[in-house]
């Protein structure tokens, strides 16, 4: 883990980590968005040494708001954000359009395919339910699709 990242959050097997880099109030909404997740525990954890390998680590360079964008709208955002995203740092990336979900999967899948260096690896693809009311912009999102996009060293 680098010095300029903060580990947050587990997801499932992985440690997910918010670089310094993000400014507070994003680094405070995407800590509520991975908080609706059913599949991990959010908190302040510790790194030491007990808690993980390298492999599992998550450091989410930047993320793609997409809620109340209709397709394609959150993939374009998300092709022009991983110009940002070194190899080895991830993405996140929320949406409301059920069909992101194919777009984003599909965008990945094809880069695997076209083996491009680096390629794209889709670490995480969820669907919450649960109501989260963004105050900034006074939204109620009912669903929300998740997404966590590795770039990945394909040699």
């Amino acid at each position: 883990m680098s010095a300029d990242s903060q580990l947050i959050t587990t997801q499932g097997s992985y440690f997910v980590c918010l670089s310094a880099s993000l400014p507070d109030t994003q680094q405070h909404v995407i800590k509520e968005l991975l908080d609706l997740l059913s599949t991990g525990h959010t908190g302040n954890i510790e790194l030491d040494g007990t808690t993980g390998s390298a492999q599992s680590i998550l450091n989410i360079k930047s993320w793609v708001d997409g809620r109340g964008l209709a397709c394609p709208m959150p993939l374009l955002k998300t092709k022009v954000a991983l110009r940002d995203v070194a190899a080895g740092e991830s993405l996140y990336v929320v949406a409301t359009d059920p069909n992101s979900k194919a777009d984003i999967t599909a965008f990945c899948q094809q880069s695997q395919q076209a083996k491009t260096t680096p390629s794209l690896g889709l670490t995480m693809s969820e669907m919450t339910d649960k109501v989260l009311v963004d105050g900034a912009t006074s939204q109620r999102f009912d669903t929300i699709y998740h997404f966590i996009i590795t770039k990945t060293d394909s040699n």
